[in-house]
């Protein structure tokens, strides 16, 4: 158990911690229509605003005549991008824009630009942005990377842009190159359009002198867009507060980040009043939008509350970027990996975009193997594709380019991939470590029984219906956010303990798994914990999903040791103090059945005060304590392997199996049977847990099966620009997950616990087993069409 640090983190019996069904927080909120979003709320008087979007892949506002707008009865105001008020709103500290904050200039069709108007209704909003008279000059743009990787072509992009977020958080200019020299000194300077990432590990010499034959494969990722369920929007307006200093700010719609509001408009926090518990984003969204921080400014200048929604056809964000890679391997004839070069060409997208080019080539699947000699080359290129708001749970899509090309040094020598998966993988501890991983191989052994695995070669199986079937597997490291650092308060008042919390953050609900450990601790029930949602908490639900309640389960698990110790404290206390006119006053207790015995000697056990030592001695913790009592506790859990080493340590693995049946007449694809095993280390709440794993496996058969995000090379526009035009997955489309789960305690968050939610992500598990069926390879989406395009190339139809 790697848990050895905290209180009780070897804990073997349990009452509420991993229970199933335990009922959520806020599922009657959500199922219902009670919830409300930023889109939901009303104030009297309240003004709505829209901001003017670009038609143009790339365009320049020259000038707008607002003349016609401003007759429509109701059209309040039109704002430009040269309005002073711009210039006084800070960049949000949280991936917000660098410099002025509304812009002329539009890097992406439907990019807010220019100008926002202001009307009595949405729909005057709507009028009025149809009247604006806008004078477009259309600049050049880059839809195709391929053609765009030149760097004599000219740049997209004038110097106020340049940033670093190619490597790195996106900063000014002169602070992004520094920030770049200092980190990566080693990296080309950006020329024209691109730039670069690159890094060699170990001697590449030695490694392609020790292999028997090269493998050279491409594995290329599509752009991959996000459903937002519900739209970003915020409501805000400003008060006199005769109790705090200066004026106070009322936001609603932009949960969870308060204090990036606040810091944009240089507010101390408790200056902002944000009383919403939900979030409209994506899950992993860390960012807010346009629409939900301008709220402030529009209102502090018509001095009304104001209301900016975003509708679901402009909530057309990107989560993962395109990416081609090519990949060569040095191999061995036992089929060990002796050297990988991966040269990848990645979509950058518009500025400010989120990507994950450092994580990507500091986490990924090379490192879980025990070959050293790894070379990586990023080509960047800045485009006019799309803007990534937050890349969430897609970083692991990189992993495959390793999964890949484990199957296919498989297919060379007709062996078990999982064996060749086992061969190369390195032990627990280094890459050097030749033992092999505990967890890995449960997870292994589970996976092959539950599938019946039964491994063949590429297209020499039929099912009886003549349709041909395809098997895969792939593997992954199961991350912690170990490297954040997490606050909780409890409070004991009143008979009650009490949890205070902001709620969610970034678009998921991790309340009820804190709810579970803190119970645990305390030897209460789920329901005794009354959960108090308050703006003003310091706690937050901002933990990354499964991955972050490991971690931040951890400071609960503390926090709620340290309430108990507290509180037993104060059963033994001698004497009741209260305050009077007269000042402090000290009372006898009655006579307690707890008389002699100190604080060690108790214990916290199905909602009583016990003696340890003669738990017949049992009071009801309400009568037992009538003290106020309180605990805080924060900081950093234990570092994960996952935070410290970036899979040169393994620990607890998690396995992905997938088994296909293709019509090679109609070039139809059906999953026939999606398997997770995981070694999650401990289940801390069943249901979020399973959720999660339906959701990542939902999406990334969606991205596999049926998304295309089509952009018109002459025009370089969408072609499907909405969500009815977008080909989500439906529960028609996709089978059930199943599930395995493990629980070898080898992680290091609570209990032993350890993350799974996104590295299930994947974009090559079904392309993988597609081929093992068909023996051609389908670059996602695996349409019929696609697919029958691919099956003819081969020369198999």
């Amino acid at each position: 158990m790697a848990d050895l640090l905290g209180a009780n983190g070897t804990r073997e019996k349990f009452r509420v911690v991993g229970k199933p069904n335990i009922p959520g927080l806020t599922s009657y909120a959500l199922a219902t229509g009670v919830a409300k979003f930023g889109a939901d709320y009303i104030a009297p008087d309240m003004l709505f605003a829209k901001i003017l979007r670009s038609p143009y892949a790339h365009a320049r506002v020259l000038n707008v005549d607002f003349s016609e707008a401003l007759k429509i009865p109701g059209v309040v105001d039109v704002i430009f991008w040269t309005d002073p008020i711009f210039k006084g709103i800070a960049p949000n500290p949280i991936g917000g824009a660098a410099g002025d904050y509304l812009r002329n200039e539009a890097h992406h069709e439907g990019a807010e630009v220019a100008a926002v108007v202001v009307a009595e209704s949405e729909g005057l909003c709507d009028e009025a942005l149809n009247a604006l008279k806008v004078d477009w000059e259309q600049l050049p743009f880059i839809v195709d990377i391929e053609k765009g990787s030149d760097p004599a072509l000219p740049a997209i992009r004038g110097p106020e842009y340049d940033e670093s977020g190619t490597y790195g958080p996106p900063m000014t200019t002169a602070d992004g190159i520094a920030w770049m020299a200092t980190h990566y000194p080693d990296d080309p300077r950006k020329q024209g359009n691109v730039g670069w990432s690159t890094k060699t590990e170990g001697d590449m010499e030695a490694g392609w002198k020790a292999a028997d034959f090269t493998l050279e494969y491409d594995v290329n990722l599509h752009d991959v867009v996000s459903l937002l369920p519900n739209p970003q929007a915020s409501v805000a307006w400003w008060t006199e507060n005769a109790y705090k200093s200066g004026e106070t700010l009322r936001i609603e719609g932009a949960v969870g980040r308060r204090g990036a509001v606040a810091t944009m408009y240089g507010l101390p926090n408790d200056n902002v009043i944000q009383e919403g518990v939900f979030q409209g984003g994506k899950y992993c969204d860390w960012g807010l939008r346009m629409a939900q921080e301008i709220t402030p400014l529009l209102s502090k200048k018509l001095g009304r509350p104001v209301r900016c929604c975003n509708t679901r056809e402009e909530n057309f964000d990107m989560c993962v970027n395109e990416r081609r890679a090519h990949v060569k391997l040095g191999v061995t004839n036992e089929g060990l990996i002796t050297a990988v070069d991966d040269s990848s060409l990645i979509d950058h997208g518009a500025p400010n975009s989120s990507e994950m080019t450092v994580y990507d080539r500091d986490w990924n699947g090379y490192y879980t193997l025990k070959c050293e000699n790894i070379t990586q080359l990023y080509t960047v290129v800045d485009s006019n594709r799309g803007f990534m708001h937050t890349c969430g749970q897609f970083v692991p899509y990189s992993w495959d380019m390793i999964t890949v090309g484990l199957y296919l040094i498989a297919e060379k020598f007709g062996k078990d991939p999982t064996e060749i998966a086992r061969l190369n993988l390195h032990g627990p501890d280094s890459q050097r470590d030749l033992n092999l991983v505990p967890s890995f191989e449960k997870c292994l052994e589970e996976g092959k029984k539950e599938m019946n695995w039964n491994w063949h070669a590429a297209g020499t199986k039929r099912l009886p219906d003549g349709r041909l079937h395809g098997a895969s597997f792939r593997y992954q490291m199961c991350p912690r956010h170990a490297f954040l650092s997490y606050f909780t308060k409890l409070e004991y008042r009143g008979g009650v303990v009490h949890f205070p919390t902001q709620g969610p953050v970034a678009g998921w609900f991790g309340t009820e798994c804190f709810t579970m450990i803190a119970a645990e601790e305390l030897g209460l029930n789920f329901e005794d914990i009354v959960v108090d949602y308050d703006y003003r908490a310091e706690h937050t639900d901002e933990a990354g999903g499964s991955d972050g309640v490991t971690g931040h389960g951890w400071i609960v698990k503390e926090c709620a040791n340290l309430l108990k110790k507290r509180i037993l404290e104060a059963v033994i206390a001698d004497t009741l103090v209260t305050t009077s006119r007269f000042g402090p006053m000290e009372f006898p207790k009655a006579p307690s059945p707890f008389a002699g015995y100190s604080a060690e000697d108790l214990d916290l056990m199905n909602g009583c005060v016990i003696v340890k030592a003669k738990p017949e001695i049992s009071v009801p913790l309400a009568q037992a304590c009538t003290a106020t009592v309180t605990a805080d506790y924060g900081g950093n859990s234990p570092k994960s392997a996952w935070a410290t080493q970036f899979g040169r340590k393994l620990d607890t693995m998690n396995t992905s199996w997938c088994e296909v049946a293709v019509d090679i007449e109609t070039g139809e694809v059906e999953i026939l049977k999606y398997l997770v095993v995981a070694d999650v280390g401990k289940v801390i709440r069943r249901t979020s847990l399973e959720s999660q794993i339906d959701q990542v496996v939902f999406f990334s058969q969606g991205a596999q099966l049926l998304e295309e995000y089509i952009l018109d090379p002459a025009t370089g526009v969408k072609l499907n620009a909405n969500m009815l035009d977008y080909r989500r997955p439906t529960t028609l489309d996709v089978p059930l997950v199943s599930k395995d789960i493990l629980e070898t305690r080898a992680g290091d968050g609570a209990y032993g616990a350890s993350g799974i939610s996104h590295n299930l992500a994947n974009s090559h598990l079904i392309i993988t087993a597609i081929h093992n069926a068909t023996g051609v390879w389908v670059d996602p989406p695996a349409t019929p069409d696609r697919m029958i395009a691919a099956l003819a190339k081969g020369g198999k139809l």
